[in-house]
């Protein structure tokens, strides 16, 4: 479901013509091995591919076109090995549409005592020759991420393995495709937002179809397709014996399966990567989709419940980012608290689609009343989360500009059993506490839908701000609500500023 073995990011050096052939031709050999370097990290999921020293403003706006025209190539990281004057770089600048990221680095770690000459000092300029390109970028208003540090360094590959994981996840929405089933859920506000910004700004399109528009994927499965999934589900799941084979409610367990396979069908025909739905539009399917929607997510694809297409978008975005990481990345919603005079935590879950990515291994398979939408009970999967750090990221639609929330938590084991609740779960502990972080979570508009993951973490999310030009607005253990409001309303200031061109 998510494919990133063609996704390539470019290795770009700058120089000028002022230091000679010798000069420069060390520059690409060095440049060169530094491309290998990084290729060869495991941290960084997708192919660096070494382009050229450029040299010229003509050789530095070629290949600005080639990487906006190449489909595969993800973004660029830049590196200045000498001095490259900046006035070079306004023309590529200007134009480029693909992620940055400055790396300030330089080719040998330590300064070589006995032998440095001016030879050597000609030869590596980093240290000046970044600072150069960084007043242009800054000067341009160009939005970027900086690493600082020698490219062999660990802490140096993880940053870059980052900004290259959102960097997917950027590229990932510019193509994206939000199947909205049903549309909204009715007189609901967070849920909606511009559609039409919405692609402007991310890429996204997002379009509305109703239930029957799966209903004609549904009529076509067979049988044996349906047995094929069944045994799917027997061989990963714990059936409650009601859903086993021969149990009084085992047909709700081939609705469900019915329903998976219609969805797949028209999620794959119409190239969806994310989809919505909501109980109030559900048409001829017998149940609301619990195990269809976990299992769809599990294998990538992003979901939103009641029409939430921005959180379905971003479910979809942070699951591109997640692949290959310990941790998962779910659709979530902050559902009930447990407040004592010690600490307080928040109950995270939903009605059925909480992502088994996020499992602890303990998942069994049921089927429960849901009390809501009128239609037959629906079988979902039930399991809890481990404890660790994870983020709840919202993004919502301020009506001006798009807003980006995220809290660090940290998922704790639940005090006590939950025999009766039939939903999966996790409980966190939200960063500073809950008192502060709901309260700057209600300031900033944050919407009761969020995305949690175990393996992103506020970088991500910071990085993603930068390549899509959006307000970002972090609650963390640092915050202070008489702070965090100050924030809020210089934000105010500087969006429309930025969205006038001042």
């Amino acid at each position: 479901m998510i494919d990133i073995s063609q996704k390539e990011v470019w290795f770009v050096v700058g120089s000028q013509e002022l230091y000679g052939e010798e000069t420069l031709r060390q520059v690409a050999v060095h440049s060169q091995h530094i491309a290998k370097g990084l290729d060869g990290s495991s941290h960084i999921p997708v192919k660096i591919i070494f382009k050229e020293v450029v040299k010229s403003p003509e050789e530095i706006l070629n290949i600005c076109l080639q990487a906006n025209s190449t489909r595969n190539c993800i973004g660029i990281i830049a590196w200045m090995h000498t001095f490259s004057p900046a006035k070079m770089w306004i023309g590529g600048l200007r134009i480029l549409k693909k992620p940055l990221c400055h790396l300030h680095t330089q080719y040998n770690a330590e300064i070589p005592w006995s032998s440095i000459d001016m030879d050597f000092m000609n030869l590596n300029q980093s240290a000046h020759g970044d600072r150069e390109f960084g007043f242009m970028m800054s000067r341009m208003r160009k939005k970027r991420k900086i690493v600082v540090g020698h490219w062999e360094d660990d802490k140096v590959l993880r940053k870059l393995g980052i900004w290259t994981r959102v960097a997917l996840g950027w590229d990932e929405l510019q193509n994206l495709k939000v199947a909205r089933i049903g549309d909204n859920m009715r007189e609901v506000a967070v849920t909606e937002g511009d559609k039409v910004e919405a692609q402007i700004r991310f890429g996204m399109s997002v379009n509305a179809y109703d239930s029957s528009d799966v209903t004609k994927h549904m009529d076509k499965v067979t049988d044996a397709q349906i047995n094929d999934l069944l045994a799917v589900y027997e061989a990963s799941y714990n059936l409650t014996p009601s859903l086993k084979e021969g149990g009084a409610q085992r047909q709700s367990l081939a609705d469900a399966a019915k329903i998976e396979l219609g969805l797949r069908a028209f999620l794959e025909e119409g190239g969806f990567g994310a989809y919505t739905d909501t109980f109030e539009n559900l048409g001829a399917w017998k149940q609301l989709p619990g195990i269809p929607s976990q299992r769809l997510m599990a294998d990538g694809y992003g979901f939103g419940g009641e029409g939430d297409w921005k959180t379905a978008a971003m479910v979809r975005a942070l699951k591109v980012m997640n692949v290959g990481l310990e941790g998962g990345t779910s659709f979530m919603e902050d559902y009930t608290y447990h407040f004592t005079p010690e600490k307080s935590y928040v109950l995270g879950s939903h009605m059925l689609e909480i992502c088994p990515s996020i499992s602890d291994g303990n998942t069994s398979c049921e089927i429960h009343p849901l009390g809501i939408g009128g239609k037959e009970d629906p079988v979902r999967l039930v399991f809890n989360s481990p404890a660790g750090e994870a983020i709840n990221v919202s993004l919502i639609d301020m009506g001006t500009r798009f807003r980006l929330i995220v809290n660090e938590v940290v998922a704790v084991k639940p005090m006590q059993e939950l025999p009766k609740l039939p939903v999966a779960r996790v409980l966190w502990d939200c960063k500073p506490n809950l008192e502060i972080a709901a309260t700057a979570w209600i300031l900033s508009g944050g919407a009761h839908h969020s995305v949690y993951s175990q393996a992103i973490t506020t970088e991500y999310m910071e990085d993603f701000a930068d390549m899509a030009g959006i307000e970002l607005v972090v609650i963390d253990n640092d915050t202070k609500i008489r702070n965090f409001k100050d924030t809020l309303n210089a934000n105010e200031a500087y969006y429309h500023l930025f969205q006038h061109g001042l």
